[in-house]
Formats: C-alpha cells, sequence, structure tokens
C-alpha cells in the first residue's frame, strides 16, 4: 500500500469515527442495522453481567464464614435464584447473539441478516426480560427463590395468595426470552441457508458461522419445549391448574424433563459459538491454517444432534429407571468425541504455529485450558455412580461455573478484543488486556477449583451455612470470587477509554484472513458496496490464493 492511500485509509476512518461519536443515540434506537444490534446485545447483556456478579459476590461474601450471618437465608436463596438466572438468560445468550448479529451476515457476503425487523424486535425483548426479573426485588413476596431451574413443587408454592410475586415474575420473564430466542434462531438459520454470497458454500463458511448455525438448529428444536414448560408452570401458579402439582395430580417429573430437554442442550447453544470463537482466533495468532477445516466444522452439527439425546443424566435422581440411566449415560459420554475432534485440531492449529500472545490468544489459550478441564470434569459427571454421589454437591456447581465462566465468558472476552478494532475502528489498549487477562484467569481459578473438594467431600449447594470443616475452600473461593470481581475494572476502563480515545485501528490490524477484515472499520451501513464474490476457503494462511475474485472492489470499497 502506498503513503497516499494509508493516508487515505487514516482519513476515512477517522470520519467513520467522528460519524460514530456524533451518532451514538442510534445505540438508543429501535434500529434494524445488525452491526447497531449486535452492539446493543453486547453492552445490554454486559450490564446484566455486572448486576449477576454484584449477587455472586453477596453469596460468597454469605460462604466466607459458616454461619449465615450477612443475609437472611430468604434473601439469599432469591440470590442464588436471580444470580444464576441472570447470568444465563441475560448474560450468556444475549451476548453470543450480540456476536453473531455483528459478524455473522458480515462473515457470510450479506448486507443484513434476512429479518432486520424481526432481529431487532427479539433484541428489545432482552431490556423487558431484565426489568422484570430484576422488579420481582420489589414485590411484596420477595423475587423468585427456587433456583435458575425452577422444579415444582418448591415454585408452585405460594405463601402469600397473591397473584404477582417473584416466581410469576420469573417465569413470564423466560418465556418471553424463550420467544425472542425462537424469532432469533429463525433469523439465523434463514440468513444461513438463504442470505450467502456467490460462491460462498457451505465449506467455505468460517467455522464461527457453522458453530452459530448448529447453535440455532438446537433452539428451534429445544427451546419451545423449555417455553411450555415455563408456560404451564406459569398457569400452575397463577391460575389453579395442576400440570406440575403433585397434591392435584400434577407431576412435577414432567417440568425436569421440559426443563433440561432444552437447558442442557442450552450448554451447546452456548458453548458452540465460543469453539467458533477458538477457531477464528487461534489460526490468526498462529499464522498457520486451521487443521482439519471440514471436520472441525461437521462436529458441531454432530454435537448439535447427539445434545438432544443427553437431557435425562441432570435426572439420574429423580426416580429414573436403570436402562434409561445407562443409555443417557452412553449418549453423554458420545458428546465427548466431536468436542474432542475439535480441541485436537485447535492444538495442531497452534502446534509449531507462529504465536502472537496478545490479549485475545492470551484469552483464548486460558479458555480452552480450562475447558479441557471442565471436559474431565463433566465426563465424571455423565458416569451414573459418580453423578449420584457428587449429585446436589460444590462439585457440580465447580464443573459448571468451569464451562460457564472459565471457557464461555473468557471466550467472551477474547472475541470482544479481537474484534473490537473492527466493531469500533480503535485499537484497545495491549497492556490493560494483559492486566485483565491474568487478574481473571487467577481469579476464575481460585473461585471455582476449591468448589471441587469441597463437593466431593459433600458440601451442599444451595446453602448459606455450612459445617465448619469447609471453611478453609470457601474461604479462598471467596478471595477468587472477589478477584474476580475487581478484573472486570480493567476491562470497563479498556473499552470505554479505548472507544472515546484510541489509536485509529486500520481496517485489518491482525493481517487476517475473512471478509470481516475486507471491509472498513466499522464497516458502512450495508457492509459491502459490491457483493464478494467468494472463490477459495478460509484460513488460507502462509497459501496466495486470493479469499474473494473481486478483491480490487473490496479493497477499495474498504477505503
Amino acid at each position: 500500500m502506498t503513503d497516499r492511500q494509508i493516508k487515505n485509509t487514516t482519513t476515512i476512518a477517522e470520519s467513520y469515527q467522528d460519524l460514530s461519536a456524533r451518532d451514538w443515540r442510534r445505540y438508543f434506537s429501535f434500529s434494524t442495522d445488525h452491526k447497531v444490534i449486535g452492539i446493543q446485545y453486547l453492552v445490554t447483556s454486559f450490564i446484566f453481567f455486572l448486576i449477576g456478579g454484584i449477587f455472586a459476590m453477596v453469596i460468597r461474601g454469605e460462604l466466607i464464614t459458616p454461619e449465615a450471618d450477612l443475609v437472611d437465608r430468604t434473601f439469599y436463596n432469591g440470590m442464588f435464584t436471580m444470580h444464576g438466572t441472570i447470568m444465563l438468560f441475560l448474560w450468556t445468550f444475549p451476548s453470543l447473539l450480540g456476536l453473531a448479529n455483528y459478524l455473522v451476515p458480515i462473515m457470510i457476503g450479506a448486507k443484513d441478516m434476512a429479518f432486520p425487523r424481526l432481529n431487532a424486535a427479539a433484541f428489545w425483548m432482552v431490556p423487558i426480560v431484565g426489568t422484570l426479573m430484576l422488579s420481582s426485588f420489589f414485590v411484596p413476596s420477595g423475587s423468585a427463590q427456587s433456583g435458575w431451574w425452577s422444579y415444582p413443587p418448591v415454585s408452585v408454592q405460594n405463601p402469600t395468595g397473591q397473584l404477582i410475586t417473584g416466581q410469576v415474575l420469573w417465569l413470564l420473564a423466560v418465556a418471553i426470552s424463550g420467544v425472542s430466542s425462537i424469532m432469533g434462531a429463525v433469523n439465523f438459520v434463514t440468513t444461513v441457508v438463504k442470505m450467502r454470497a456467490p460462491g460462498m458454500t457451505f465449506f467455505r463458511m468460517p467455522v464461527f458461522v457453522w458453530a452459530v448455525f448448529s447453535a440455532q438448529v438446537i433452539q428451534l428444536f429445544g427451546l419451545p419445549a423449555l417455553t411450555a414448560g415455563a408456560v404451564m408452570l406459569l398457569f400452575d401458579v397463577t391460575t389453579g391448574t395442576s400440570f406440575f402439582d403433585a397434591s392435584r395430580g400434577g407431576n412435577p417429573i414432567l417440568f425436569q424433563h421440559f426443563f433440561w430437554f432444552y437447558s442442557h442442550p442450552a450448554v451447546y447453544v452456548i458453548i458452540l459459538p465460543i469453539f467458533g470463537i477458538f477457531s477464528e482466533i487461534f489460526p490468526v495468532y498462529s499464522r498457520k491454517p486451521l487443521f482439519g477445516y471440514r471436520i472441525v466444522a461437521i462436529s458441531s452439527l454432530l454435537i448439535a444432534g447427539v445434545s438432544g439425546l443427553v437431557w435425562v443424566h441432570h435426572m439420574y435422581t429423580s426416580e429414573t429407571s436403570g436402562w434409561m440411566r445407562m443409555v443417557f449415560m452412553l449418549s453423554t459420554m458420545c458428546v465427548s468425541v466431536p468436542t474432542g475432534i475439535k480441541v485436537f485440531a485447535w492444538v495442531g492449529t497452534i502446534w509449531g504455529g507462529k504465536l502472537r500472545l496478545n490479549t485475545p490468544m492470551l484469552f483464548s489459550l486460558g479458555a480452552l485450558i480450562m475447558f479441557i478441564f471442565a471436559g474431565v470434569t463433566g465426563i465424571m459427571l455423565s458416569a451414573v455412580p459418580v453423578d449420584i454421589h457428587v449429585n446436589n454437591t460444590y462439585f457440580v456447581v465447580g464443573h459448571f461455573h468451569y464451562v460457564l465462566y472459565g471457557t464461555v465468558t473468557m471466550g467472551m472476552y477474547a472475541a470482544i478484543y479481537h474484534w473490537f478494532p473492527k466493531m469500533t475502528g480503535r485499537m484497545y489498549y495491549e497492556s490493560w488486556g494483559q492486566i485483565h487477562f491474568w487478574l481473571a484467569f487467577i481469579g476464575t481459578n481460585l473461585n471455582f477449583l476449591p468448589m471441587h473438594p469441597l463437593g466431593l467431600q459433600g458440601m451442599l449447594r444451595r446453602v448459606a451455612s455450612y459445617d465448619p470443616e469447609y471453611t478453609f475452600w470457601n474461604v479462598v473461593a471467596s478471595f477468587g470470587a472477589f478477584l474476580l470481581g475487581m478484573s472486570t475494572l480493567p476491562f470497563i476502563v479498556n473499552m470505554v477509554s479505548s472507544w472515546i480515545q484510541g489509536p485509529i485501528a486500520s481496517n485489518n490490524p491482525w493481517r487476517a484472513i475473512g471478509l470481516e477484515w475486507m471491509i472498513s472499520s466499522p464497516p458502512s451501513i450495508e457492509n459491502f458496496e459490491d457483493i464478494p464474490v467468494i472463490i477459495s476457503g478460509p484460513y488460507g494462511y502462509g497459501k496466495s490464493d486470493p479469499l474473494v475474485s473481486n478483491e480490487e472492489a473490496m479493497v477499495g470499497h474498504s477505503k
């Protein structure tokens, strides 16, 4: 690139920044631009992430000492219920949808999502869900207190006798969240199937698109079960039906089937996009093609298929017959096969590469390490004897949080740092990013690793007080939780200051291969002036094959 071209690129990038700075109000409006909606999802979900994190620190503050001496037990029950609910329904799902909203249309060469208005409507349901959840603290009954799974018979009890209770608001919010996610799933599946650029065959799509597509297929098949279960339980609580009320002939175990038929596959809805993030980041910072691209792509669909056959492993202690335990133990273990394929492919990609250990790569490597540990404990929990032994103990909590924080949240941080220059046209501050990583990595392990010995020793979860013999590991876990909470501070400082006054980013600061890196930073409203024509597959690091046939037009547009 000549000096004149570089100067023109810098000038236009600065003009984009001036436009974004003046037009910040668009992020608070009903926009149909998938990029605006993506950032709306990301920012909104992070606000709820902070609220859920505060609830977590209240929980860990209570558990520093064996006695229940910080908050009363009713409030504690509300804290762990709302912490889990917010982190799942208002952080992980919306944040991953935000990233997918921003990237998928660009990665496949589309100008927007298939149904832009439906896309916007799905997002604006999220603040409604969050408002309902948080408003439950202000009703006379207090917030929902039956856990994020809301099992009957606890969830159908209404000692206050009032119509509007925290549990009712919780169920209403979950039902609305389900409708929003189903709308998003229809949009994503349609976009990937029908909106790909010429030449963008399925085996020329980036793995992130494969992962999002597979996750949204799970949503289409599994989410109606949870939404229907939430609505039926809402009727039990408000109108006197008896779907799940055993005292009136209902079947409370049926709700568990409705709940887990979706809620275990939901783990793969969450983790598959993170696998896609790993598959995008490792080749860039290793300067190597993704090892085994086709099998990595297909393995996402395999995971989606097997995920529909695992839900009963959460119900080994719920009057589940012996033959069913064996069947679902084997099916749950089978998930490790396509997952293991991905892990070996990532290791093969990194092996022998020219590694650049900047912030996105560090977060990806840290998340991969913790995912492997979570995978080992997951295989243990899939085995009937082990699961029954540690059922309802902190071993399960530790495993689950290694997945949801150690892998998913750390992977989201990697994605945000990696695509931050593309979204904002600014570079983040690397030193702040490195501080953030080490605080988060150390805090995560200090917080969640001690939960495994606690669970093996028999400490039950969901309790505000415990036997003094568990004190040491609880103190360590609480210290880790507070460190983990502090780790978000450098991230917030970095993101806000970088977006306002960070160094201007070039269109492709990482020298990455992909359509999103061939357009301006941030992208124009319709992404592409001319729809690209794809002529080769992704991840061509070390190769001379162009990605598109009209590369000059693409580069010219990016300037």
